[in-house]
Order: C-alpha cells, then structure tokens, then sequence
C-alpha cells in the first residue's frame, strides 16, 4: 500500500471538547529534562517488545524503537492514521493474497551504529516466532503474537524489501505491523558472546537497547527509573525537542498528583480526578482528547458463568448510570454504547440500544431467573492501577454499589497490572482466572484486530490472543472472515460495522467507557501534542527554559 492510500484509522471518539494541541509546534532548539510520573508500577520491559499493556509501547516502545508501520501522532484534531516508518511503502500480492511486499527506508542506522536492513527485519520477525532461532525469545512473543497471530514469516527479496507471509489472507496487518518494534541484531550478537544463553543476552539487550528510535536509554534503574537522551541522528523529522526524558513508575494517582505538586516531576498520566480543580489552580495544564479506548467488562463464556446468558449481559450494560462515573471522574470519560460511538464507520447501527434503564434492566434480570430472592453473583477480576486502566479501583467500587439496587452482589479479585494482563491471555478457564466471570482489562479500538476482531473471532481463544471469555459463533467467525478478506477501506470498514453492530446486539462486553487520555502537566512543558490515539510522541515535548 502507498503512503496517499494509508490505511484509516476511523475511531473518533467525537463526543468530547478538544483541549490539545491542534499541530505540532514549529522547531526549537533541543531543551530540558522532562520527568513523566507513569500509571505503570514497574518500568516496562525495554529489549524491543514492552510489557505493562500499552503504556510499555508507548514510553519504552515507541521512544526507543520503530516499526514497519507507524501511527500519526502529529496532530490532534481528527484520528490517527497509520503511516510509513521503516517501510515507505505496502501492498499485498495480488496473486497471493497471504504474501505482502514492504519497501524499506534506506539510510536508517540503529544507535549502535549498524544498518537497518532487510536482514534485520527478518530477524526481528524470527524473534517471536521462530522457535528455531537462536535469539528466540519466549517472553517477547505473548507481547507481540497475540497482536498479529496471522503472521507467519519473514522473507528477504533483496536489502531493501522484504516480503511477510500470514496464514490466511489479512487486510489488517500493517495495522498490526505497528506492534513490532525493530531492535538491532548487530548489537544482540554482540552482546551474546559475553552471555551463554538467548535469555542472558536479552536481559544484558535490556539493559543496554539498540534500536532506531528517537531516543537512546542513557540509564536504566530497575523498578526506579530510566532516562533517555536525544537521538541526534535520527533518521526522522522532527527531531526529539527535549535534551533528556525521565521515566518514573508511580501507579497510585494521587501519589502521582502529589509528585507533580511538590515539583518532583513535570507530567503525570492520568491525575487522580478529584484532584483536577487544585492542580489547575495551580497553574498545571490539563490534557485531554477524544480515544479510541475502551474500559469494559469482559464475559466468560462458558462453564457456570452467568453471562453466558444474553438478557443478563444486556441488563447490566443497560444498569449502569454512566453519567454518574463521569461525574465521579471530573468529567475525564466518555459514556461507551459499544466499542466505537454513534457515527463511526464502524458504528452499523445495532438494535440494542446500550443507556442507563434500571426498570428494563431490572426486567431482564427477572427473566433470566434473578432478583429479591435469587441475587445475581459476579466475580470480576480488575487492577488497581496499570496502562489505561484509568482509575480502575474507584471505578469498579462506584459501579459495585450502583449495581446492588439492582439485587447484582460484585466481588472483586485485585490483582496487580502485569498479573491482570498475562491472566488476560490465559483465559476465563486457566487457573488464573480465580473464578472470574468477567475480567476489567481496558482495550484500544484504534485497531480494528485489537477492538473487535481477537474479542469474536472463536480461533482468538488464547492462548492465541484475547477472546478471553472463549466467546464461539461461527456467525461472528463469518463475519470476522469477510473483515480480513475486505482490502479496500470501504469494503472493510462495510465489514467491520456488520461485526461490531453484532457484537452489541449480543452484548459481547460491558461497555462502560472511552478513557480520554487525562495528562497534567508543569507549565513549562511546552509543546505536546494530544493525538486522538493512546500513544504520544515524545518528540514534540520540551521544557521552557
């Protein structure tokens, strides 16, 4: 596919004020040290293929490596897009539609000083999914598989092209593409004749990382910190603006409130709401924008699970005063009537139309056989922090009492982020699961695989990827189908408005949600873009001297 034909990325939340930045800003001279308070209670894995959910992609991700594909987070003011990265170019073969061509930018060097090349790309597919290669990497693929389990192989044509091979014919893999971070093999070899094992080699990588990034990790402290410098040779443009980036986990938002008071740091993520009127009075900036980004519960399926039952789902999607929560937040949450809003061109128009209705709420769950005298029993498995999760504990406790007029008992399993997300890919029948019947893992829909594809399509049960209900229709298999066969936007976008319109009729999910990115930040950071995306840019941001 050319750059004038990129793929769309159609998930505008458009419901909310826009109070970002609408471009970036013009060139500075490099300035500052900008320290970042993350919801994160760790620092993400930094070997190239980060862990701590999406938050790991976009501050040890993003900042240090690059993909193939890239998301636009130049702007603010309408949805990101995907874009050339270290691939200027894509299309699939028409002859073989399992089979896609990716040119290569040229000239591109790692921070160790080795060319990005063809070779490397090969390598960096072989990592995660080679058993066979000797850099092979069982830690990297449960961040990286699940997100293009249609992915197979990685062919050179020559220096500069490649071509990728899937199972099955897939008009959402470059979309994908933008999870696969480049790390240099160069540097990995080298690092491996001073270490016996793959393993020791990539914790020796992690340490000391080498990719195409803006950034260079200057110093890493484990559970404490890391520090990146600039990338004067990168290849791209911009530039990186700020001198030095400081990494902090910090995953209780009102510590994170506290830290950026008291001027330990200068931008947190996710400021605890009711903190909101202080922090503008102190002259903070408040950030936040329109995201494709869900906050659900996720149904188990089979076994005993109540939610099994479709009038029971449909209750509860339609007993939760939404408007409520967003009182709750400060206003920082977007109400969610399925994965994307009304007017998305995934959208489709379901039947079920999700709202708060406690009367018809209250009647479903009758019918189903609950009520006064037979409670409704949930177990749902949530964090009490962690990347996107917005303020997971509040949250969940507010929708716990919400529910119980409705004679629904809630009880919660707490467990940490990390934990929450490897049980994610485990399933509602591992061990893990604790007996949940639902399990509260935020999602990005910016990506259609990631908001509705691995959630309906049954061969998605994990270990695979994240059906993690084991959710089985060979209507929604059908329908999942037509989406990865459609390779024109518009055919593909027809496609994936027929799944999600399903999806909602049956009330796959407990929609509750959009987040929309809450970010506060020290008056003297200047320059920062708030793209309609969960990530960011961190090129763009500097300190005012």
């Amino acid at each position: 596919m050319s750059p004038r034909r990129r793929l769309l990325l159609s998930a505008c939340l458009g419901v909310l004020p826009l109070l970002a930045a609408a471009t970036a800003p013009g060139p500075v001279r490099a300035q500052g040290t900008i320290r970042i308070g993350m919801t994160a209670a760790d620092i993400p894995l930094t070997h190239g293929q980060p862990d701590q959910g999406f938050e790991g992609n976009r501050f040890t991700g993003i900042p240090l490596y690059d993909s193939l594909t890239m998301w636009d987070l130049s702007q603010g003011e309408r949805p990101s897009t995907v874009i050339p990265g270290l691939a200027t170019e894509w299309s699939v073969d028409p002859n073989d539609r399992t089979r896609w061509i990716f040119r290569l930018r040229r000239g591109v060097r790692f921070h160790d000083g080795s060319a990005f090349d063809a070779d490397a790309v090969v390598w960096n597919v072989r990592k995660v999914l080679d058993r066979e290669a000797p850099h092979y990497d069982p830690r990297q693929v449960g961040l990286t598989a699940t997100r293009m389990p249609t992915l197979r192989r990685a062919e050179k044509v020559d220096d500069h092209t490649v071509a990728l091979y899937t199972s099955e014919p897939d008009s959402l893999l470059p979309i994908n593409l933008t999870n696969l971070f480049m790390a240099s093999p160069a540097h990995w070899e080298r690092l491996r004749q001073q270490h016996p094992t793959a393993e020791a080699t990539w914790n020796a990588f992690a340490a000391n990382p080498s990719g195409t990034g803006p950034f260079r990790m200057a110093r890493f402290v484990p559970r404490e910190r890391v520090e990146y410098v600039r990338n004067p040779d990168y290849w791209g443009e911009p530039k990186a603006r700020a001198e030095r980036i400081v990494l902090l986990p910090i995953p209780e938002p009102n510590a994170r409130t506290a830290a950026l008071l008291s001027g330990q740091v200068d931008w947190i993520e996710a400021p605890a709401p009711d903190a909101v009127p202080q922090l503008r009075a102190r002259g903070m900036q408040i950030f936040q924008n329109v995201q494709p980004h869900v906050w659900p519960w996720q149904p188990c399926f089979v076994g005993d699970s109540p939610l099994r039952d479709v009038r029971v789902r449909r209750a509860l999607n339609l007993a939760i005063d939404r408007e409520g929560l967003k009182q709750l937040l400060n206003g920082m949450m977007v109400p969610a009537v399925g994965t994307v809003p009304p007017g998305h061109p995934w959208w489709g128009n379901p039947s079920f139309r999700i709202r708060t209705d406690k009367a018809e709420a209250r009647r479903l769950l009758a019918e189903a056989g609950y009520g006064p005298q037979r409670p409704l029993n949930l177990r749902v498995q949530i964090s009490a922090s962690g990347s996107g999760q917005m303020q997971p504990l509040a949250m969940n406790e507010f929708i716990q009492q919400d529910l119980r007029s409705l004679h629904v008992n809630v009880e919660f399993d707490v467990v940490d982020w990390n934990t929450l997300f490897t049980n994610w890919r485990q399933g509602c029948q591992h061990a893990t699961a604790r007996g949940a019947h639902a399990i509260n893992v935020s999602y990005s829909a910016m990506d259609p695989f990631f908001g509705l594809v691995r959630f309906y399509d049954s061969r998605m049960a994990p270990p695979v990827s994240n059906n993690w209900g084991h959710f089985n229709d060979p209507r929604f298999d059908r329908l999942v189908a037509e989406a990865r066969n459609a390779f024109e936007p518009e055919a593909r976008d027809a496609a994936l408005a027929r799944l999600q319109a399903a999806g909602v009729d049956e009330a796959l999910f407990i929609w509750i949600a959009h987040d929309v990115g809450p970010r506060a930040m020290s008056p003297r950071v200047r320059g920062h873009v708030q793209p309609q995306n969960w990530f960011v840019d961190l090129r763009y941001p500097y300190i005012q001297q």
